[in-house]
């Protein structure tokens, strides 16, 4: 890896190498080093890029071909789980717990993977994201229970999700349909979801060439959006009337 995996500059300014030249094993690996700055990490958006390494690991960033996408309006929830959500007490806010819902992500176990990418250091790097208005969390309540939600990067009208966790069965599916919903309405028309799951497939997602994926992010990253807390913007959703 050392020989060909382009190391990064100090300076957090400093462009990354073209996406085109990711590695094809691991598929997407694109360069190693950097920071967690926000500078670094909001420059790596723009161009679609994120990093995603295991603690012990160097930074690694990351930009696969295909990419898979979420169409804003074309998140898929089964008919039983609407039932299942127009009988709920759920509702959906956004920024009101980023700090638990990162630490959720986190600490949350997953089937077939030992420990989490997602390190104290990547947590407090979202956590200054947000702070800036750059990153965002969507959060489903039972009554005062956080029992899912998602949290991801925003950049003028494009949404790059990061995870998602349960603490509840269908948790985290309603976290994504209340984020689609609101960018629908907002008109962000995309969902960033990184790598191919099955799971995600059978949410609605599309797996997309890299080079119509980037084209869409520097079209959306550039249409002007204020960051910004998205609290009050947002409001409070019940997921029984969303799933009505």
């Amino acid at each position: 890896m050392s020989l060909t995996l382009p190391w990064l500059d100090a300076d957090p300014a400093a462009p990354f190498p073209p996406p085109e030249n990711a590695l094809s094993e691991p598929a997407g690996l694109l360069a190693a080093g950097g920071d967690l700055s926000p500078t670094r990490l909001l420059n790596a958006y723009r161009h679609g890029i994120f990093p995603w390494f295991s603690e012990g690991q160097p930074l690694l960033w990351w930009c696969p071909d295909p990419r898979m996408v979420f169409r804003s309006d074309g998140v898929h929830l089964s008919t039983r789980f609407n039932r299942q959500l127009r009988d709920s007490r759920w509702t959906a806010r956004a920024d009101t717990s980023f700090d638990a819902v990162i630490a959720a992500c986190a600490h949350t176990p997953r089937a077939g993977q030992r420990g989490t990418w997602i390190t104290d250091s990547m947590q407090s790097a979202y956590g200054e994201l947000h702070r800036i208005g750059h990153a965002h969390s969507v959060e489903i309540f039972e009554d005062d229970r956080l029992v899912g939600g998602i949290y991801g990067v925003a950049i003028g009208r494009m949404f790059f999700g990061e995870s998602m966790f349960s603490g509840k069965p269908g948790g985290s599916k309603a976290a994504l349909a209340a984020l689609a919903r609101g960018l629908h309405a907002w008109g962000w028309p995309l969902i960033d979801a990184q790598v191919d799951s099955p799971h995600l497939r059978r949410l609605g997602a599309e797996s997309w060439p890299r080079q119509r994926f980037l084209q869409s992010v520097r079209q959306l990253t550039d249409i002007a959006d204020v960051p910004g807390a998205w609290s009050d913007r947002f409001g409070t959703v019940s997921m029984a009337v969303l799933a009505a």
